[in-house]
Formats: structure tokens, C-alpha cells, sequence
């Protein structure tokens, strides 16, 4: 099994959160985006990061991805065993790939003006949200699941974006700090992402 991994790339590191989460005896091949490697191309033409690969399959899609890792080692698991569970917790990640991981992407790639509108739309959009982080451990659940594999990226690259999390209210500091001390996400980091950030302050 090999994970082809961009060491910066948000859906990369979702990705590798999770294999780290469950202790998947996959081999993590970092690789320049901008020039992916032979081995990577004949699998997948379009070069695209993450790629997951275990013998004859080919998956490159970090969600998928994500899912399948999760079905393939059950333990422990990261997702709910009933199916309700499992919807609700899938729609959720679906809100979040569609309303805050948009706004740091155009931060990331946009020119000052609409990066600083963008900014501020997701700095208003956390505070909002304060009540969420307050209310449970981990994201609208007392247990970590693959819907903080899908966060703890994100809110890592809050700070390289000029947003402090610490600024986002205590709920959402303390969660912040509950992912990112846990040793997968520690061990799941690459270089460039080590220089991104320090762990929000308590």
C-alpha cells in the first residue's frame, strides 16, 4: 500500500491523518505537485494528490480515500456504526469541504482584496459556530472520528492565513488543542506543514 502525498495539500494531510489514526501499514511517498513522479502518472494520469494505492486498486479522492481506509481497518474505528450516524457525519464533512475549506482556498490563492474578504468571512463563520466546539470533545460527537480528520488540517492553516485561534473563543481553542496533540496528527505532519504553525496556546 502507498499513499502518494503533496506535502502541503490540505486533502493530502486529511488523508494522512488517517492512516497514521488507524496504524495502516502504508508506505507515505511525498511528491512535488508540479511534477509528479513515472510510478504515480502510470496509475493515475492526472497526477493528482492524495492517490491511494493497494495492488490492483486506485483511489484519488481524499474522502474516498478516507472512507475506504476506514472500512478496510475497522480499528478503531471512525465512524459510527449505525448508518444514521454514518449519513449525518458524511453530510457534515460535505458542509465543511463546501463552506470553509472554499474560503481558505481563496484565501491561499487570491489577490489581497478578495483574500481579506474571504478572511474575514471565515473568521465571522468559526465565531459563529463557537457553540459547536463548546457543546462536545470532538466535532458534534463525544468521540474522534472522520470528521475531525477532516478539521484538524484546517485549522491547522489558520495561523499561516493571519487568523489567530486562539482569537476564535476558548471552545474552539481547546479542540484545536485536543487534535493536535493527539500523536497521529503529529506524526502525520510533513515538513512543510511543521513550518505552517505552533499549536495554539491554551
Amino acid at each position: 500500500m502507498t499513499l502518494f502525498s503533496s506535502p502541503a495539500c490540505i486533502m493530502s494531510h486529511c488523508a494522512r491523518l488517517v492512516v497514521y489514526e488507524k496504524g495502516v501499514p502504508a508506505e507515505v511517498e511525498f511528491f512535488d505537485p508540479n511534477d509528479p513522479p513515472e510510478d504515480l502518472l502510470e496509475l493515475n494520469p492526472n497526477g493528482n494528490a492524495p492517490t491511494f494505492v493497494e495492488r490492483d486498486l486506485v483511489l484519488y479522492d481524499a474522502r474516498i480515500i478516507m472512507e475506504y481506509l476506514d472500512e478496510r481497518f475497522p480499528h478503531p474505528a471512525l465512524h459510527q456504526m449505525d448508518p444514521v450516524s454514518r449519513a449525518n457525519a458524511r453530510m457534515l464533512i460535505k458542509r465543511i469541504d463546501q463552506e470553509w475549506y472554499p474560503l481558505l482556498d481563496d484565501v491561499l490563492v487570491n489577490g489581497d482584496k478578495k483574500a481579506a474578504k474571504a478572511k474575514k468571512q471565515l473568521r465571522e463563520s468559526l465565531l459563529a459556530a463557537a457553540p459547536v466546539f463548546e457543546a462536545t470533545p470532538y466535532f458534534m460527537s463525544d468521540e474522534y472520528s472522520l470528521i475531525d480528520c477532516a478539521m484538524a488540517p484546517f485549522l491547522w492553516r489558520l495561523p499561516s492565513i493571519g487568523i489567530d485561534i486562539a482569537g476564535l473563543g476558548k471552545g474552539i481553542t481547546a479542540y484545536a488543542n485536543r487534535l493536535f496533540s493527539r500523536r497521529a496528527f503529529q506524526e502525520s505532519l510533513s515538513r512543510e506543514e511543521k513550518d505552517m504553525m505552533q499549536a495554539p496556546s491554551k
